[in-house]
């Protein structure tokens, strides 16, 4: 049993402002895993006091110890980098192999990447009589999600700190221990008091509280399209900096010249990545009509292979949902697909055999002669659901994959490069792979439309948390 008790604010473990707790239930059985504290507004308060009292000691400390801050935090983590990715498995339903790599590995690497990225920064510049400076934009409320929850969490706070900004991260509570882990690297890298604070808890009171607090001057938050809305509502009232990656229902075109085995197989990987519980999932593969039942009969095969399990058994492929309520949506969104008429060609509602009793389970779903209009290609079912959309011609494709109030990702299949960078150009999504591209952390990551605005990752995820300002010089 996990126990946290404590809060991390000022630079110290302290004690939460009420007794009230939440427990944490492990995704592969649905036992409670662990306890932490449920946060109230009083609690906040004292986070974003500590966070403003260390802001102006932080903002004017070098960049280049600032980074050096950042690879000790990057050092502590990976000390501990098979409890950390234990402890996710758990926490997300992650196969444990894929969680060392993916939620342990990508947050080690960030914070030390947003080292290197530090060292080489220009903070100013001379722009004809004036000077360009780029200053932190202040005390960050960092909101995360649940679904790869230390890496969203790295891609706030290790930007943030590299600008000078200090923090206080109030993390998902379905997935918050490795939080815990972030404030105890935080600690033993001798990080000054108050610059990183943890306040856990739910969305209201502790969340929504950050948002408001007048002390806090932007909000970086990752989740629900529904969520960002609402918190934009309460960040319009301080006119706060807001940096938003939001929901998503990325289309992957295949297009007719394509190797449709391989576009059909990477497809599927995307779509079924953490148990579909990723904001850039390929939920929607386009085909063409003539296509279409190759394709069909390609990925009903290939969802067969996806072996489900304990997520800390040897040989799963695919985890459990991170808990009974995403089991009971996943599950709600493969009936309506069926009640509207979408063809089932894998899977389905009930739970699979063999998986252990108590964990949130779903079968690797596919379905076939989908219509955009239907509901499982137009919300974001955030499981191991595939709809499958024919197109008559590479016209009506990118008409098709546009066609969503999401633009956070795509893919698009071909043969011809040239002809699959053209498609993706016209693809209103921040982040499109080409032919099974892989991932770049250096790239900027974040949407178009309902999915969200501001960038993360890189040298663009540093500039998110900069404000600029001119000093006009006389000579």
């Amino acid at each position: 049993m996990l126990v946290r008790d404590k809060l991390f604010i000022g630079g110290r473990w302290a004690a939460p402002s009420a007794r009230e707790t939440i427990d944490v239930h492990n995704a592969g059985n649905g036992e409670v895993m662990g306890r932490i504290p449920a946060g109230a507004e009083k609690d906040v308060d004292a986070a974003v006091a500590a966070a403003r009292a260390a802001l102006e000691g932080w903002s004017r400390t070098a960049p280049e110890k600032r980074a050096e801050y950042l690879e000790r935090i990057s050092a502590a983590l990976k000390a501990r980098a098979d409890e950390l990715a234990k402890t996710i498995a758990q926490e997300v339903g992650m196969p444990l192999k894929m969680a060392g790599r993916i939620q342990a590995g990508l947050p080690i690497a960030n914070f030390s990447n947003f080292s290197k990225i530090l060292k080489d920064f220009k903070f100013e510049e001379r722009v004809g009589n004036s000077l360009v400076v780029r200053e932190p934009v202040g005390v960050v409320g960092a909101i995360t999600p649940w679904n790869y929850p230390l890496h969203q969490i790295t891609l706030k706070v290790a930007p943030a700190l590299a600008a000078g900004c200090t923090v206080v991260l109030k993390p998902s509570e379905i997935a918050p221990f490795n939080a815990f882990f972030l404030a105890e690297a935080v600690e033993a890298a001798g990080l000054p008091a108050g610059v990183f604070n943890l306040v856990t808890g739910f969305g209201t009171p502790a969340g929504e509280a950050l948002v408001k607090h007048p002390g806090v001057d932007m909000i970086s938050f990752t989740g629900s399209t529904r969520a960002g809305k609402r918190i934009s509502e309460l960040a319009a009232q301080g006119v706060k900096r807001l940096a938003l990656e939001l929901g998503g229902k990325s289309a992957s075109v295949i297009l007719d010249d394509a190797d449709l085995a391989a576009a059909v197989k990477g497809t599927l990987n995307g779509c079924y990545l953490n148990s579909g519980q990723t904001c850039t999932a390929l939920t929607r593969m386009l085909v063409s009509e003539s296509q279409y039942p190759e394709a069909a009969r390609l990925a009903a095969e290939a969802a067969k292979g996806f072996t489900v399990g304990d997520p800390l058994a040897e040989g799963t492929k695919l985890g459990p949902l991170t808990s009974q309520a995403q089991l009971e949506r996943v599950r709600g969104y493969i009936r309506k697909g069926q009640q509207e008429g979408a063809e089932l060609l894998a899977g389905g509602a009930e739970s699979p055999e063999g998986t252990p009793s108590g964990g949130y389970y779903v079968k690797p779903t596919v379905f076939g002669k989908v219509k955009n209009s239907m509901t499982i290609a137009q919300e974001e079912i955030f499981g191991p659901v595939l709809s499958i959309i024919p197109y008559k011609d590479e016209e009506d494709a990118i008409r098709i994959a546009n066609d969503t109030p999401y633009g956070l990702a795509g893919a698009v299949w071909s043969k011809d490069e040239s002809r699959a960078q053209r498609v993706a150009r016209r693809i209103r999504a921040g982040q499109i792979d080409i032919n099974g591209g892989a991932f770049n952390m250096n790239a900027p990551f974040g949407g178009f439309k309902q999915s969200g605005h501001g960038r993360e990752a890189g040298v663009y995820g540093l500039e998110e948390f900069l404000e600029y300002k001119s000093l006009q010089l006389k000579g």
